[in-house]
């Protein structure tokens, strides 16, 4: 790609009322520049439904929290979102966090935090959509379900809904350090 003047948009706020744009904003630069997947980070589903609704043409992947995120044998995915989501089109992805795991047992346990927690807590400082838009990738990438020589978009939230979408390159979670941001599209201001 040659240089280039790209728009970024920062949200005055976070949260889910930029959902609709956060949206409207990824298909458009994944049209841009001929991504053909998305990564969706959706806890209950809504926000998840919505991606499979407005990311038309592209493959979303719905990405949840692993169950007993909140509680244990619990999943929070809603079945009404899971079956419209696959009714759209869409994949609904559930795995170990790549970030939490048995590092966040450790820190559970004895009270010391281990690297994965680190890096989460080092990439919050750019905001809590673009932690989880990387460890998406991660995610999927040992999932097998993106490439980790295409580009992808990843769309997350702070807290509920979306508000921060990326232009990334995915890496497998053992060759973490090669994964590339390429762009935010748009995040909030904190």
């Amino acid at each position: 790609m040659k240089d280039a003047e790209i728009k970024t948009v920062y949200f005055e706020r976070p949260g889910p009322q930029n959902t609709a744009r956060t949206l409207r904003l990824a298909w458009k630069r994944a049209r841009e520049l001929g991504i053909k997947a998305a990564l969706v980070a959706s806890t209950e589903g809504e926000t998840g439904v919505k991606a499979c609704t407005v990311l038309k043409g592209l493959k979303v992947i719905v990405v949840t929290h692993v169950t007993g995120f909140k509680r244990p044998d619990t999943q929070e995915l809603l079945p009404e979102h899971r079956e419209s989501i696959l009714k759209l089109g869409g994949t609904v992805f559930t795995a170990t966090h790549a970030f939490g795991g048995v590092g966040r047992a450790v820190r559970r346990r004895l009270n010391t935090y281990q690297t994965e927690e680190i890096i989460a807590n080092a990439l919050r400082i750019f905001g809590q959509g673009v932690k989880v838009c990387i460890e998406m990738a991660l995610m999927a990438a040992d999932a097998g379900l993106v490439r980790t020589d295409e580009e992808i978009i990843t769309v997350a939230g702070t807290d509920t809904g979306a508000d921060t979408a990326v232009v990334l390159r995915p890496a497998h979670a053992q060759d973490f350090f090669s994964l590339r941001v390429n762009e935010i599209i748009c995040k909030p201001r904190l």
